[in-house]
């Protein structure tokens, strides 16, 4: 797709299955399995869903899916194939064309491919690549609460911290001409959206705040939101910018819609309008 002077790209790092009940937390099954049926062990089919945006002066990569270092165990249960470098490669591009790599959150499914194992050791996956995210959200992933150590896996961020590849922000900035990212408390303390601006238009990539079309009521949050009040929030917020003016959404788990417009329904909450192309 083109958004003024910017190519976009949507990658997958391939389908994935998760807890149903995880994924839509106080609504009722009654209600959620209308909208995506669950299979025998109560798991719904989930994407992971990367955007490639090639400014012409970057290549930047938004988040990096689950990748290649899940144990057998969690692999089976999430019955997982990890595919982002083959999305890549398809895309025409290696992992050493990437600039620029920004993390929404450091959550397991997000960040899985920053690093890669060879020989026993975590390794850039894009050795070329700045990589950036919120210095809060580091600081909550090296916490290790029992509520969400689950989610975070410390080989996918600390070798590049370390090697001085990561960059912490504090806050709302820009990243690249045209590239920023707005922080939105709800699923994490520190989750940013990531907002593309070219010739008159303008994208986002809001990762879990809004993570796919069956999320799109601001009442219905995941089980995984640590401040679900501040998600209901902050979504009222997102929408009353991004309908008037018309922004492209770009989805982090949706596998059958990645990226719609939005627009308010006959009830007044947001609808989805899919797109194929965008010029």
């Amino acid at each position: 797709m083109t958004l003024g002077d910017f190519e976009l790209t949507v990658l997958s790092d391939g389908m994935y299955m998760n807890d149903g009940g995880a994924m839509f937390g106080v609504i009722p099954k009654v209600m959620w399995e209308k909208r995506a049926m669950p299979d025998e062990r109560n798991r719904i089919a989930m994407g992971t869903n990367s955007l490639l945006v090639r400014t012409g002066e970057h290549n930047i990569l938004i988040d990096t899916g689950i990748g290649p270092k899940l144990s057998d165990k969690r692999r089976a249960i999430y019955d997982h194939e990890p595919r982002l470098l083959k999305s890549l490669a398809e895309a025409g591009i290696s992992p050493d064309g990437i600039d620029i790599v920004i993390n929404t959150h450091l959550h397991f499914d997000h960040c899985g491919w920053n690093t890669y194992y060879k020989d026993g050791k975590a390794v850039p996956t894009f050795p070329r690549a700045t990589y950036y995210v919120q210095e809060g959200e580091l600081q909550h992933a090296h916490e290790q609460h029992e509520r969400d150590r689950v989610s975070y896996m410390t080989d996918n961020y600390d070798p590049l911290v370390a090697n001085g590849q990561m960059k912490l922000l504090r806050g709302a900035t820009d990243i690249a001409p045209g590239v920023s990212v707005k922080v939105f408390s709800g699923h994490t303390r520190d989750l940013q959206a990531v907002i593309l601006r070219s010739g008159g238009k303008v994208a986002c990539y809001p990762s879990d705040l809004v993570c796919d079309t069956n999320h799109l009521e601001p009442m219905w949050v995941l089980g995984y939101d640590l401040y679900p009040l501040e998600t209901i929030d902050n979504k009222h917020r997102f929408y009353d910018v991004a309908i008037p003016e018309n922004w492209l959404i770009v989805f982090t788990h949706d596998h059958r819609t990645p990226c719609t417009y939005l627009e308010l329904g006959e009830k007044g909450l947001p609808v989805s309008r899919a797109v194929e192309r965008v010029s």
